[in-house]
Order: structure tokens, then sequence, then C-alpha cells
């Protein structure tokens, strides 16, 4: 019913509205830029060919991570960047005939493309505003009006999570946009590999993971290991940057190197093998724009003890064992009360993948087709924020 009315309000029977979804990012397959990209395009083209017809914008050789799929491309080149559309868009304008696509989905606040036809309405994803607080003011001030730039384009905003809907209404100028959460899906897992990383000896351990940037908040850790005798942390992620160094450093300095383990990025396999065989999963990153991997270590039936900032409570619900501080001593103590309430509650691992089990990219791929009828469709309003809830489509 919703692909009849979808098809009857935004086209003519005869033809499928043509939407370019960007997948630019997909040069970074293990980002979490790339997963988004990569799932919501594959679950575009297996679930929905009838609705829409689907135009990747993308750099060559993206064939490979949709086999078995026919889609049409466009090619990444450096003319099409907005920084040189811009100037090319005035001139070829009083050329342009019928527009060639329906509708464009920016899918990250930080994509360099947009339609050169002005005519065309955007879709602009804002998965989270984490680059407006680092670097100094005069940085932040050209992020801040590259994305308000962007805003002013779109016809319709979304974003991962109420959190950060709330952000960029409290930060930028809507106009009588509307503004959509749509929450983001949870893939199945990969095979786990079938050994222990050579890097981890024998022996129980708790799992982290994100590239050691500062909003991360790794270093919280350090005093938590030294409140709780006898754990290990195993922090998985790029660690060459600044802030990984400072906290290898602290880790060295305190004697610690062989409880909290830092391997660096590791393969799927492996990171599946963390998942699967931590007995808890940890992270007290205090900038989140949804969290990925709270889920996937739900899905493995491990408790999570998060951080209560940002998105984090959002996405873990009633089922997280949350940290109200960074103070050492309190940090510990929720640790061990939440593994008591984990291990003396039966059926508590269950509970968990029943939470993560409600986050899919069916559920996604839908709620953004019900984005994209709105935005084809011209009817624009901002609502305000209780309102946005109602929006994210809580048929997930």
């Amino acid at each position: 019913m919703f692909r009849q009315s979808f098809l009857m309000s935004t086209m003519q029977p005869s033809r499928l509205p043509r939407v370019v979804i960007d997948v630019e990012k997909l040069r970074n397959i293990h980002s979490g830029l790339g997963l988004f990209s990569l799932s919501l395009a594959r679950e575009l083209l297996n679930q929905h060919p009838q609705t829409i017809h689907a135009v990747l914008l993308a750099r060559p050789g993206i064939q490979q991570h949709f086999e078995g799929q026919s889609f049409e491309t466009i090619e990444v080149k450096v003319w099409r960047k907005e920084e040189i559309s811009k100037y090319i868009r005035p001139m070829v304008r009083p050329f342009f005939g019928k527009p060639k696509y329906d509708l464009w989905h920016v899918t990250n606040q930080m994509s360099k493309y947009m339609p050169l036809d002005p005519r065309v309405p955007v879709v602009l994803t804002i998965h989270d505003l984490i680059l407006l607080d680092v670097g100094g003011p005069a940085k932040v001030l050209r992020q801040r009006s590259s994305l308000q730039a962007k805003i002013d384009r779109a016809s319709v905003v979304t974003t991962d999570s109420q959190h950060v809907a709330d952000e960029v209404m409290s930060r930028f100028d809507l106009g009588n946009r509307s503004l959509r959460v749509v929450h983001l899906g949870l893939s199945k897992p990969c095979q786990a590999s079938q050994e222990r990383p050579g890097f981890l000896d024998p022996g129980p351990f708790l799992f982290s993971i994100g590239n050691m940037l500062p909003h991360k908040n790794f270093h919280v850790l350090i005093e938590f290991v030294l409140r709780m005798p006898n754990l290990r942390i195993v922090i998985a992620g790029k660690k060459d940057t600044t802030y990984g160094e400072f906290v290898r450093r602290e880790v060295k300095q305190r004697g610690l190197v062989d409880r909290i383990i830092c391997p660096g990025e590791v393969s799927d396999s492996i990171r599946q093998w963390l998942y699967e065989h931590c007995d808890a999963f940890l992270c007290p990153s205090i900038a989140e724009g949804f969290g990925f991997p709270v889920l996937e270590a739900m899905q493995c039936g491990k408790p999570v003890f998060l951080s209560k900032q940002t998105s984090l409570p959002e996405i873990g619900g009633d089922v997280s064992f949350y940290w109200d501080s960074f103070n050492p001593d309190s940090m510990a103590s929720v640790f061990q009360n939440g593994m008591h309430v984990f291990r003396s509650e039966r059926g508590y691992a269950q509970k968990l993948r029943n939470h993560a089990a409600n986050f899919s990219w069916s559920n996604t791929c839908k709620n953004y087709l019900r984005v994209y009828k709105e935005a084809l469709a011209g009817n624009f309003h901002h609502e305000p924020s209780e309102n946005i809830k109602k929006a994210e489509v809580s048929e997930s």
C-alpha cells in the first residue's frame, strides 16, 4: 500500500522517481559512514527496486559491494564537488532541460557533492556535529558555515538520533524545513575468527572500540582499571593519533601495558571474536551521533556500560548500564553492580539481543522512503522537538 501511494503521489505511473544516493564514502568501507552508505544502498536495491530508481554517486569499482545487482551510477568527479559546481551552475543554468533526477540524498554532513541542477530537491543526513567541537575558532566557523549552506539547500534534514536532532535545532537555522529522526539499522554479524588474536593472552577481558580521538574519552578507563584488580581491557581502533599517543603513554607510565591492550585497527573477524568473547563492552564516549558498537555488543548478548551523554542513552535503552560521572570509584561501582545484575538475572543476555533486534536496515530503509516521499511531494515544514519523535517512524 505504501509503495503504491508513493508512486501515485510522486510520479506518473510510467516512471519511477530517480533518486541519487551519495555512496562516495564507500571508499572507506570500514568507517561508520561507509557502513551507512553500503547498508542503505543494498537495502534499497534489494528490497525496493519497484519503488524508486536508485542512482549511486560513487567512485569506480563499487560493483564488488553489490554482486548480482544492476544499477546506474554517477561517477565521482572533481568538477562535481560543490566548491567547483557553484561556479559552473550559473553558466549552465540557462541550458537546463527537464531535471534528470527527481531527488538527491546527501548521505552525510561532510559530503562535497550537491546536484548541479538547483531544481532537484535534496535530503540531507546529519550523523553528528562533532566537527563543530574540534579545532580553533576559524576552523569551526568554516565548518558551521559549510553545514548551514547544505541545510539551506536541503528540503528535508534527517538525523540518526533525537540527540543530534536537538543539537541541529539549537545550533542551526532550519527555516521551514522538516527535521526527521531515522534510527540506523544493525547488520548481520560477520563470521568470527576461529582463533584468539595473537595480541591477547588467555583469560577474561572487557572490550571497547573506536578511533583514538578525544571525544572517545578512553583515558578515563585508565583510572577505572586501577580500581579493578585483575581486569583487562582491549581498546581496538586507529591508534596513530595525537590522542592515541597520549593514551598509550599514560598506560605505559602507569605500568598497565598488559592490562590495557591497544592493538590498533583489527579485521572484521577479529572484531567479532572480541565481541563474542568479552565479558562486557565499555563506551565512555562523550560525543556520539548514534553508536553502532553498542548494538553490535548487545547483538552478542554482552552487557554494555555507557556514558550517559549524547545519543548513547537513546540507543542503549533501559537494558544498558550508565556512568553518571567519570569518577573512577563511581565507574567501578556501576560496573560491579551492573555485572551482578547481568549474571544474576536470568535471560538478561536475551533481553540485550532483543533490544538490538529492534534496529534493522529494513526499517531504516522504509523510513527513508517516507522521507523521500515527503521531499518529492514538496511538503516541507519544521516541527518542534516533541513531534520529531513521532517522525522517527516507530514501526521499528
